[in-house]
């Protein structure tokens, strides 16, 4: 590999390349080991990530999830070296050196290597993976009620999107799965849908569509907010409001927004089904329209 963020001329669009690590300079490939036992984002968690997409070229809101990256980095008390601008650089630099067509994982990354307890600021360090996957088809989803519940913002770092956070929705997605659903429903801690495991949620009532306020316990997704903005300018109303479980059951359409799969259908929650309905689909339509514009 060659220094400060080339690689040799004639791997470029190489069809065998799965991954790419970028670090210190260099594009490595395949998965590259970063973090060693006394790391204190090894045992101690001061690790956060995000995730945006490549979809043949384009990369919606690439930008976004590069920027919020490092709000996520301060969250957790660690500071870090490098500007939301050069993120989106070095993403772009990277995904140039998979094939035209790739479907790819971007990944930037900041954790601590030094502290007990707190991590010390000075020891973030950054990365960058990106790495193939396809993205999911665009079939419907069943999901159900899950007993595990979000945090509330004083519980646990709920601004960031923390690797911390993941075990609990994890544990959210086995039990559904363990009940035959693909996915689960989490509730936040005043009883409030919150979100899917690991999807914002909407739900269409009379061509009005809801989704939960966001009040401190899941993120504020990049997708969601894409979302939104679209359907508004669309010339839907949307209400950001609290929903309970059993007013989501009484909607017409219930679909979920997400960086991994961006927009998917809910075909079933607990025993209630939905159809497919004309907003979801014209979202979408909208939706991918808008993304054939980013491209770097």
């Amino acid at each position: 590999m060659g220094q400060h963020g080339h690689r040799d001329q004639g791997d470029h669009h190489s069809s065998n390349l799965k991954a790419l690590t970028y670090q210190d300079g260099e594009w490595r490939e395949g998965k590259h080991p970063v973090i060693g036992p006394r790391d204190h984002a090894m045992w101690l968690s001061s690790i956060v990530f995000d995730g945006a997409r490549s979809l043949g070229g384009i990369a919606p809101d690439l930008d976004l999830h590069c920027a919020r990256s490092i709000t996520s980095a301060k969250a957790l008390g660690m500071e870090p070296k490098i500007k939301a601008e050069e993120i989106t650089r070095l993403a772009w630099e990277g995904i140039k050196l998979f094939p035209d067509d790739a479907e790819l994982y971007i990944c930037p990354m900041f954790y601590a290597e030094e502290g007990f307890i707190y991590p010390h600021p000075e020891s973030t360090r950054f990365l960058l993976c990106i790495y193939e996957s396809p993205i999911p088809k665009e079939a419907p989803f069943t999901a159900c009620l899950s007993s595990f519940r979000r945090p509330a913002r004083d519980m646990a770092p709920t601004e960031a999107k923390a690797s911390c956070l993941y075990p609990n929705s994890a544990r959210a997605e086995r039990e559904a799965m363990e009940r035959g659903f693909d996915h689960a429903v989490v509730r936040d801690p005043a009883n409030n849908v919150a979100e899917f495991g690991f999807m914002n949620l909407f739900m269409v009532k009379e061509g009005v569509v809801y989704t939960p306020a966001i009040n401190g316990t899941f993120l504020n997704g990049i997708t969601r907010q894409r979302a939104i903005k679209i359907l508004r300018e669309d010339g839907v109303e949307v209400k950001e409001c609290a929903l309970t479980f059993e007013e989501v059951l009484q909607g017409d359409e219930v679909f979920a927004s997400g960086n991994y799969a961006k927009l998917l259908p809910c075909a079933k929650l607990e025993q209630t089904t939905f159809e497919i309905g004309p907003v979801y689909k014209r979202l979408r339509k909208h939706y991918f329209d808008w993304a054939k514009t980013c491209t770097g």
